[in-house]
């Protein structure tokens, strides 16, 4: 790959890496017209073209054309929507990412960040199907396990792979606290636990950014700040900003009833200045949630902007609250002609854009952007899923697996290899090499079942992938295994991306198991012994939905008679 950057004529200090950040930043400010500085204002999506190319407009998620992005409207930040199954390829589009904007007046290379990429989530608006990355559990999972040594060294596998395919910014960690046992959002957090939170997020954060902030880095936009019940659910963003976190995602919520305004966190002014900014000293990125300001059709459907409490206010007054409230970037907008209106027409000025983007191009220069464009795409496929960085998340995904019960006096688990099994939601084919698969509960000595924590449908493109509502699992589901469990002894394996409610079957099955993304393989290593359920609870499980909507939703372990309570985990008997 020839560097773009080494055709030009270097007339600029900021083109100088021996030069401190701070001089090359203003080298570089001080020639930027107002144009270019709105441009980096916005970060949206983007995706991957066909056979690795830059993509055309794609009308059904609302994405300008990658040229139109970043020439048109001279944007240097995007979101990677989508993936290919090919490192090389992802790493090759990329480069000509970066080519593109090397052709633009100053050349500034554009910033990579992605949603998370390693586990078994299949929300396509919060996290992306892993690809060719390596698999790990989902983050509740970490909290089961709640070591923060094997998050840290996740963290630095996830941040080799993300580099070599040159995404350098993280949309995660989430440290919000799933005190909500509805929650959609669940589990991408890593439990209802303020210090076990604390202590994993820093360890994440920590994994991927290094000790300090640098061009082997990938930097962190922690998220959501902040969640209710402020005391306790801001504990994980101390620990967060003590480890340096280099961005920062205010939520769509808004604080109600409390002395901050009634208004959405990314347009509060209290929040973001007076507590992030002045309290905590935070300097980094701010990033606001995704669809603040415009009102969206994606596929047909209607999506009014998400600006909670300030609803009444036109886009432009909208933008102008976020950037009053002290916040850097608009998620999920690509509409810099807003801004240069805004500055033109005298509401906002000039230097009121410099200090974000002052912090916008610092953080391109510490990650070497300026100086290391483009990846290598050939060492991008022997890094990416390498062999020994998947055994590292099977390994973990084994580990995460949490067992609720286990016999009645006499353990069930682990089962002895060769035995008949039934199986409802296992790959008969996995399941061979542990035992013979028959085709009825009658010919079975076991039933192994897999299912997943339930969630009310809905039919929109969002609604569809975010699993929220009622944790009660349909009654002829619930009776299925219940009926089956008095037919034959029946495992059963749950995989929670969220609470479920397991009290009509939990007490008729033999064992219970829970996972947080766990493949057949890790599971039937569980139930057959060559690997032992290391997980605790991350949140405690609700014995009704009485016991749901009775509960306050910012606090932890708030149900009451809960069925599993949190940190609950057994463990196989010595041997």
């Amino acid at each position: 790959m020839t560097n773009a950057f080494a055709t030009r004529t270097l007339d600029y200090a900021y083109r100088d890496a021996s030069l401190p950040v701070a001089e090359r930043v203003e080298s570089l400010l001080a020639q930027m017209t107002l144009e270019e500085k709105a441009g980096l204002f916005f970060q949206t999506m983007i995706m991957i073209g066909e056979g690795g190319a830059l993509a055309e407009a794609n009308p059904v998620f609302d994405i300008p054309s990658t040229e139109e992005m970043v020439i048109g409207r001279q944007m240097t930040h995007f979101n990677l929507f989508g993936a290919t199954p090919n490192a090389a390829q992802m790493a090759a589009w990329h480069n000509r990412l970066q080519e593109l904007a090397a052709s633009t007046r100053l050349g500034i290379p554009v910033t990579l960040s992605t949603d998370p990429r390693h586990s078994f989530s299949d929300n396509s608006c919060t996290t992306m199907l892993t690809g060719p990355f390596s698999q790990w559990p989902d983050p509740l999972g970490f909290g089961a396990i709640g070591d923060e040594a094997l998050v840290e060294k996740f963290g630095d596998i996830a941040r080799q792979e993300y580099a070599a395919v040159g995404l350098r910014v993280a949309l995660h960690p989430q440290i919000d606290l799933a005190t909500e046992p509805r929650s959609a959002r669940q589990s991408a957090t890593f439990g209802e636990d303020a210090a076990l939170t604390s202590k994993l997020g820093a360890a994440y954060i920590r994994g991927f950014q290094g000790a300090t902030l640098g061009p082997d880095s990938v930097a962190t936009m922690t998220k959501h700040f902040p969640v209710g019940n402020f005391d306790y659910h801001l504990k994980p963003f101390e620990a967060a900003f003590e480890a340096g976190a280099s961005q920062v995602m205010p939520y769509y919520g808004m604080p109600i009833g409390t002395a901050h305004e009634d208004v959405g966190f990314g347009f509060n002014k209290s929040m973001i200045t007076g507590l992030l900014r002045e309290r905590y000293g935070f300097d980094g990125i701010v990033c606001t949630e995704w669809g603040l300001l415009t009102d969206s059709v994606l596929a047909g459907e209607q999506y009014p902007a998400r600006s909670w409490g300030v609803e009444q206010l036109s886009r432009r007054e909208r933008m102008h609250r976020v950037l009053d409230a002290g916040v850097d970037q608009f998620g999920g907008e690509s509409i810099p002609d807003v801004l240069i209106d805004l500055v033109r027409s005298g509401e906002i000025s000039e230097e009121r854009v410099d200090v974000s983007a002052r912090r916008l191009l610092r953080e391109k220069f510490v990650l070497g952007l300026f100086d290391q464009p483009f990846v290598d795409a050939t060492r991008a496929s022997a890094v990416v899923g390498r062999a020994d960085f998947r055994a590292a998340g099977d390994a973990a995904q084994r580990a995460a697996i949490t067992l609720l019960a286990n016999g009645r006096g006499t353990p069930v688990l682990p089962l002895a290899r060769g035995l008949k099994v039934y199986l409802q939601g296992v790959d008969p084919l996995a399941a061979s090499e542990y035992a013979t698969v028959v085709e009825t509960p009658d010919e079975a000595d076991v039933a192994i079942v897999r299912i997943r924590a339930p969630y009310e449908e809905r039919h929109t493109i969002f609604g569809a992938v975010h699993h929220t509502g009622s944790l009660d699992f349909p009654e002829q589901q619930a009776a299925g295994l219940a009926t089956l469990a008095r037919t034959v002894p029946t495992v059963v394996d749950v995989y929670l991306d969220r609470p479920a409610i397991l009290t009509p079957f939990a007490r008729d099955v033999a064992a219970l198991l829970v996972n947080f993304g766990a493949s057949d393989h890790a599971v039937l290593d569980v139930v057959f012994g060559a690997a032992s359920p290391q997980g605790s609870l991350p949140f405690e499980l609700p014995s009704s939905m009485d016991a749901v909507r009775a509960s306050r939703p910012d606090v932890p372990s708030d149900t009451e008679y809960p069925l599993f309570r949190f940190g609950h985990g057994l463990r196989y008997p010595a041997a």
